[in-house]
């Protein structure tokens, strides 16, 4: 399904984008490790919105997988709130951003491997229409 498929690359892009961070880092370049960041937190935005207005959305209303879809609007939650409260000024902001990254990681892999395929085999044409709309309203490029 497009929307998924769409989903999906973006999550490449935002892994792509997590190995330029974890290489600026390496290489003790905060002032880039910060720029790449705030292009993080641009790409994150559109497609949070995209996923809890389409997918998420859709599953709530059908009454599947509640509690894991409110643990991932939890986590994009989270994510904000990191990347909001990062400092490059703190000693620990390596650690910080490492641990972020990693998060990021876990929930990929929670929505690609669980909650996105979960979708695709139980959502009904109602729930469709509801991804596909959030797909069409708030549609995100990746460059």
């Amino acid at each position: 399904m497009e929307p998924i498929a769409d989903l999906m690359d973006e999550h490449v892009e935002l892994l792509r984008l997590s190995n330029e961070i974890r290489v600026l880092l390496a290489a003790g370049d905060r002032v880039g490790v910060e720029t790449k960041l705030a292009e993080l937190g641009r790409r994150l935005a559109p497609h949070v919105r995209r996923e809890e207005r389409g997918v998420f959305a859709a599953l709530k209303e059908q009454g599947d997988f509640a509690a894991e879809v409110r643990a991932l609007e939890a986590d994009h939650l989270a994510f904000d709130r990191a990347l909001a409260e990062l400092d490059i000024a703190a000693p620990d902001f390596d650690r910080q951003v490492r641990e972020l990254l990693a998060e990021l990681s876990l929930h990929i892999d929670r929505e690609n491997l669980g909650i996105f395929p979960v979708t695709v085999v139980t959502l009904g044409a109602e729930g469709w229409e509801t991804v596909f709309r959030a797909h069409n309203d708030a549609a995100v490029t990746v460059d």
